[in-house]
């Protein structure tokens, strides 16, 4: 199976000066289909600790053995210090797509603890001691039958978009919280008979993704590490694509598929602030200083996987205006100012 069993990087990684270590996230294995490839498949739908200057594995964690919905392990992991009993722990933190919010102790791989950071899982019970799920048998595709026809349907939550996707999380070191950019979504999944074809979409499974609630998808989540304790969400229509800012001046940023670029109190999620950008916004916002100012800036323009695979969510936000411009905020001068709309100066290019 490794010749042809996916299990590929495709997002940039994380660097550790103190560990010399790179931490990285490996993809589903292929096909879709698990009943064709019995076992965990390691190393995929992984967290993997790379030896920044021999390229030797120093420890790995499967966050989805045997993965046989696309929860790509992929998921930015994030190196903080926990707390805990007393000490301080070089840990690092993952929201996967499997709806799950890890956290490792960054030295050596091994599991702290694993809780839901999304309101609905169907295809596991939860997480053992060991890191590993407890699977819900029943909400695992079966194989297709034996007259080659697609196997049985199954509906599972999250969808294979994830609890959350490629969109990274943001971490404050001042209030001790992750800031989440999750969706509430599942799908109808089932497996189909496949051949691998070099060069060709290698699935094996069919999807249809719909929304599990019908006022909102997205939901902004601030979640404590220490305690697994949603501390505040803020909810969005549609789905939430783009990253997340924590700032030292306790404000977090981040943009929704509408078009506007939100900026919430860090410590209790009181939208603070908003602007719309005239698309959706799937960048993550940064912040730099330049001469003694402030700026925060985000990509605008909307595209990426939901309008392509996203099912019936597709068909919630296909009027959204498509762009393409880079916006750019200047805070005030007195950093003790409430950020309103009028306090920020805006400008755009191409």
């Amino acid at each position: 199976m490794w010749k042809t069993g996916g299990g590929a990087p495709w997002l940039g990684g994380t660097y550790d000066p103190e560990l010399n270590l790179i931490f990285i996230g490996t993809g589903t294995p292929a096909p879709w289909n698990s009943s064709m490839r019995p076992g965990d498949n390691l190393y995929s739908s992984s967290r993997l600790a790379i030896d920044a200057d021999t390229g030797e594995i120093r420890w790995a964690f499967q966050t989805t053995p045997n993965d046989g919905w696309d929860y790509d392990g992929v998921n930015e992991f994030i190196p903080f210090d926990l707390k805990q009993g007393g000490r301080v722990i070089k840990a690092g933190a993952t929201a996967d797509r499997n709806g799950f919010f890890y956290i490792l102790d960054r030295t050596n791989g091994r599991f702290i603890r694993a809780f839901p950071f999304v309101s609905k899982i169907t295809w596991a019970k939860g997480v053992d001691g060991r890191g590993r799920p407890i699977y819900v048998p029943e909400n695992r595709p079966p194989a297709p039958g034996p007259d080659g026809g697609k196997g049985a349907t199954v509906f599972t939550a999250p969808s294979f978009l994830g609890g959350k996707n490629w969109n990274p999380m943001a971490y404050s070191p001042q209030t001790g919280l992750f800031y989440v950019p999750a969706n509430e979504w599942g799908m109808d999944l089932w497996n189909e008979p496949i051949a691998y074809k070099r060069g060709a979409a290698y699935l094996g499974a069919g999807f249809t993704i719909k929304p599990l609630y019908p006022d909102h998808i997205g939901v902004l989540r601030a979640v404590d590490p220490a305690s697994g304790r949603i501390v505040w969400e803020a909810k969005n229509p549609a789905p939430l694509w783009g990253g997340v800012l924590a700032t030292g001046g306790g404000l977090v940023f981040t943009g929704t598929p509408e078009g506007f670029l939100k900026a919430f109190d860090a410590r209790t999620g009181r939208e603070l602030w908003s602007f719309n950008t005239g698309s959706g916004v799937v960048g993550t916002p940064v912040t730099y200083e330049l001469d003694g100012e402030q700026y925060v800036a985000v990509m605008s323009g909307w595209g990426g996987a939901v309008p392509l695979w996203g099912g019936e969510v597709a068909k919630a936000v296909q009027q959204i205006t498509q762009g393409g411009m880079l916006w750019v905020f200047k805070l005030p001068g007195d950093r003790n100012a409430p950020v309103t709309a009028d306090a920020a100066s805006t400008s755009a290019g191409s």
